[in-house]
């Protein structure tokens, strides 16, 4: 009897070499499994699983994850306005660790003695994928045949077609990895630093060249309303890239560190998450204290950094979590935002909890609740520690 191996697949050349690869290099029963995080339709669905069943899977299953990405991950990047290098929303970075997840708990279903994956030795996602598996399943062996074999694309294709196989492999003359919470674009001008992609390397055009203003509402610090409309969370962000993709807007190059230790450089869209996370971090300043700004700011750098490299399982990740849920209680307002071609702007918002309350006073203008005197006296007392210090270090 044939031991068995889930072979984590996405119908491109990488995935699709490895099918008959393990089949008949390594005698296994290759089952295959997608796992969906918003980046495909039904119909693209279909047509992977026809290809992976061509390729001599004995099963393929397409599993729906996107649900459990935002509840467990994308609802904390949100919480913690998490943009890495103050750009990238870690589009891609963020839903590796749900995907091997599914696959984890494909492998325990199925019964598999193998895990596989078609990553490269090259790039961060086979660390996200292999620490999965190390932790949590060490009983089972990893398998990466690409990144075994260190083969080029025409060795693939070549191997492919002597096992009969002859589909088209036009390389696209751009890479697209896309996901609900964002898509990356890498091509050549993304290989060195001075590169500019062009507009046709993005998979959104601009076809509106007015401007639109919208509302985002927040409950506990959750997106759940749309121009007024109630909707879930998934379904908004869905919507709201439909809407603001048609400007242009959510694009930019993230530079990076990798997790093995290199420098990269990769081009994304991602008009709702950025939206999301600017119109969320507004309503914040609003409603928390400034010391919760604050100490928001640093754990939220660390989970977005845990994030990316491939760190989700650290207990720390859960601490912060408990912070961050604490944090939302009163994030709850809207935010009016304006949408312009590649460009937005958060307006202002309005909340039932916003601390720049006139009850206390105007900024600039009057206030309620001390007078000019009592100032008088706080600056002294705040200035006290410098001016002993200056007194003592005059001449320094």
């Amino acid at each position: 009897m044939k031991k068995k191996a889930v072979l984590a697949f996405s119908g491109g050349l990488d995935t699709s070499f490895c099918v008959p690869w393990l089949i008949n290099e390594k005698n296994l029963e290759v089952h295959t499994v997608i796992v969906n995080t918003g980046g495909f339709s039904h119909e693209e669905a279909k047509s992977i699983e026809e290809r992976a069943i061509k390729l001599g899977a004995a099963t393929h299953t397409c599993i729906d994850a996107v649900e459990d990405y935002y509840t467990r991950g994308i609802r904390y990047l949100i919480f913690g306005n998490i943009l890495k290098n103050n750009t990238y929303p870690l589009s891609v970075s963020s839903e590796r660790f749900f995907q091997a997840m599914a696959v984890l708990a494909h492998v325990k279903k199925v019964g598999a003695d193998f895990v596989a994956h078609g990553s490269t030795g090259a790039g961060n996602d086979q660390v996200r994928f292999d620490l999965v598996f190390e932790v949590l399943a060490p009983e089972v062996e990893i398998l990466a045949p690409i990144r075994e074999l260190s083969l080029s694309r025409q060795q693939e294709i070549d191997y492919l077609k002597a096992k009969g196989f002859d589909f088209s492999w036009e390389k696209s003359k751009y890479s697209i990895n896309q996901g609900i919470w964002g898509t990356s674009v890498g091509g050549v001008e993304t290989l060195k630093s001075s590169g500019v992609l062009p507009e046709e390397a993005y998979p959104s055009q601009v076809t509106d060249r007015g401007a639109e203003r919208i509302t985002l509402g927040f409950e506990k610090g959750e997106p759940v309303s749309l121009n007024g409309e109630k909707m879930a969370p998934v379904t908004l962000i869905h919507t709201l890239h439909r809407i603001a993709s048609k400007y242009g807007i959510g694009r930019d190059v993230h530079v990076g560190d990798t997790i093995i230790g290199t420098k990269g450089r990769v081009a994304f869209e991602a008009p709702a998450p950025l939206i999301i996370v600017k119109a969320h971090h507004l309503l914040e300043k609003h409603v928390l204290t400034k010391q919760q700004l604050y100490w928001k700011d640093q754990l939220s750098n660390w989970y977005g950094q845990l994030m990316h490299e491939a760190q989700y399982l650290e207990p720390v990740m859960r601490n912060i979590e408990t912070f961050l849920d604490d944090t939302q209680r009163f994030v709850t307002g809207e935010v009016q935002i304006e949408l312009r071609p590649y460009h937005f702007a958060v307006l202002g918002c309005s909340s039932e909890y916003d601390l720049m309350n006139s009850r206390f006073g105007e900024y600039g203008e009057t206030n309620k609740s001390f007078s000019g005197q009592d100032v008088v006296g706080f600056t002294k007392v705040i200035a006290n520690p410098l001016k002993i210090y200056y007194t003592i270090h005059d001449n320094d």
